[in-house]
């Protein structure tokens, strides 16, 4: 990369290589950094696919000088939901409460960023790009599931307690785990929260500024190699500090 600050474009992707140019960065990231697989995984071509990819629309922030697709965000409405017979976060977790709201839900996942472009400004244009997203197709609640590294519910007990002492879901947003782990792994006197900061991924901790909450439960998920948690916004309980950061600084 140049000293130059690289300019983006973001878009959903309209073609099929504009997909593959998502599932490639997604196969660099989750497959061969992070060790997951799945039963739609194209080791061959280097794709990361599942099932869910053709009722999802899939965000692209490409560097306009390399072409190099920077971040990618995979986001799916309660309408595409309804084609495809279910939210893909429906195999890990309960979603009756969101779904009864009868409130506007987006799904988000797989998001991620090419290496080149972490702790830059990619990130900022997927955010923006989501925030104009939200407000285009009057979004109300976001929703997804986060992923930490691993599998060991005991190594991440203390962000995991950390997330239910302190960002546990009101009743009525609060889904839970089918395949229930449990988060509250360490008591609040003994919360190591240095700790806790230290090994939550990024992504969950922009949620956490932005006001947004986690369900209840984890889920181990063992063909990524991930220990899951489900994040929830509700944009109305945003304030007006949170809706900037949110915005990307707009309003």
């Amino acid at each position: 990369m140049s000293d130059t600050a690289p300019e983006f474009s973001v878009k959903i992707a309209e073609t099929e290589s504009e997909l593959r140019a998502a599932q490639a960065l997604r196969y660099d990231v989750f497959v061969r950094e992070l060790g997951g697989g799945g039963e739609m995984v194209d080791h061959q071509e280097g794709l990361e696919r599942d099932r869910f990819d053709q009722f999802f629309d899939h965000m692209l922030v490409t560097d306009k000088a390399t072409g190099t697709v920077a971040g990618v965000y995979r986001l799916l409405r309660d309408d595409q939901a309804a084609q495809a017979g279910q939210f893909y976060s429906e195999d890990e977790y309960d979603l009756s409460t969101l779904k009864a709201s009868g409130r506007r839900l987006l799904e988000l996942g797989r998001s991620c960023l090419h290496p080149d472009y972490r702790g830059g400004i990619a990130m900022f244009h997927l955010w923006s790009g989501l925030a104009d997203y939200v407000e285009k197709n009057g979004i109300e609640i976001l929703f997804g599931v986060a992923s930490f590294h691993g599998t060991s519910p005991k190594e991440l007990a203390n962000p995991l307690a950390m997330l239910h002492h302190n960002h546990l879901a009101p009743p009525e947003l609060r889904v839970r785990s089918k395949a229930f782990q449990s988060m509250d792994l360490v008591g609040v006197g003994n919360l190591d929260r240095k700790r806790a900061m230290i090994e939550t991924p990024a992504l969950i901790k922009a949620y956490l500024r932005l006001g947004g909450f986690v369900g209840e439960g984890a889920y181990i998920d063992h063909a990524f190699n991930t220990t899951d948690v489900c994040l929830i916004l509700d944009t109305t309980r945003m304030n007006e500090r949170q809706r900037r950061i949110y915005a990307g600084g707009r309003g």
